[in-house]
């Protein structure tokens, strides 16, 4: 098992889950983040940090966002690691908790 990014990330990019990170799991894309299964330890500390309330136990993902799974695994594995706190998107408030936001994924 592992954790998951799911679609509230996108368009806010909160980063305050890297910091709790002990492997460096996290990767950084232009408007989302995701954790790379190969190295995630299912420690969970990233989930109470997330503001966007976007990291979820993969077995605990709502079956909307199930596909999140496989997109984490293949965009961790272009993305670069990121292991450093940055600041939130400049929109993220505008953003937080809206739905379908799937279309505006930066790749």
């Amino acid at each position: 098992m592992t954790f998951v990014v799911t679609e509230n990330c996108i368009r806010c990019k909160y980063t305050d889950c890297v910091d709790v990170c002990p492997t460096d799991c996290f990767h950084e894309g232009p408007n989302f983040l995701v954790i790379n299964p190969q190295t995630c330890i299912d420690c969970s500390l990233c989930v109470q940090e997330c503001p966007a309330d976007a990291i979820y136990d993969e077995k605990d993902l709502p079956e909307d966002q199930r596909h999140f799974i496989e997109l984490n695994a293949e965009l961790a594995e272009v993305w670069p690691v990121i292991d450093a706190t940055s600041a939130p998107m400049s929109e993220a408030e505008q953003w937080i908790d809206r739905p379908d936001k799937l279309q505006y994924l930066e790749r």
